[in-house]
């Protein structure tokens, strides 16, 4: 791979593989996205809530501001739609899983990189509660305290 200045990658030396690596600022980042102005795009785009309902209308819904690749399926929004609706964790998580993978099959937008994130626990910290739902809106710590 080669930067635009004509040089090997440092990383890749041995790569013959063309293009050219564009960093661009965040704020120019999503109207870029927007112009479809880019081949390969690496987009990390999350949800605030681990919930497949926001990620699935958000991301690969018809019509959403966020859906960047434009993918459209309707017979797959209605499943969209039905996960939702369903009070049986299991079933949900079941129609998850086939939604998850018929978007793979369709590379509507293909995973290049898995975000894992974890937690640390100590039996020393007390009063903390980690959310079921979250990694990221539950970190509160006013009532924590170290104990012994």
């Amino acid at each position: 791979m080669r930067r635009r200045d004509g040089r090997r990658h440092p990383t890749r030396p041995h790569d013959t593989r063309d293009g050219e690596l564009d960093a661009v600022e965040t704020a120019n980042w999503f109207p870029k996205i927007a112009r479809k102005d880019y081949m390969v795009g690496a987009n990390l785009s999350g949800s605030g809530v681990d919930d497949p309902d926001a990620y699935f209308f958000e991301h690969y819904a018809c019509g959403s501001e966020r859906n960047y690749t434009n993918y459209c399926n309707p017979e797959l929004e209605k499943m969209y739609e039905q996960q939702s609706i369903e009070p049986d964790q299991t079933k949900r998580k079941q129609l998850v899983w086939e939604i998850d993978r018929r978007l793979q099959e369709d590379a509507a937008r293909p995973m290049i990189f898995n975000y894992r994130l974890g937690t640390c626990r100590s039996q020393a910290v007390h009063g903390i509660t980690i959310m079921v739902n979250s990694l990221f809106n539950g970190w509160r710590f006013e009532d924590a305290w170290l104990g012994q």
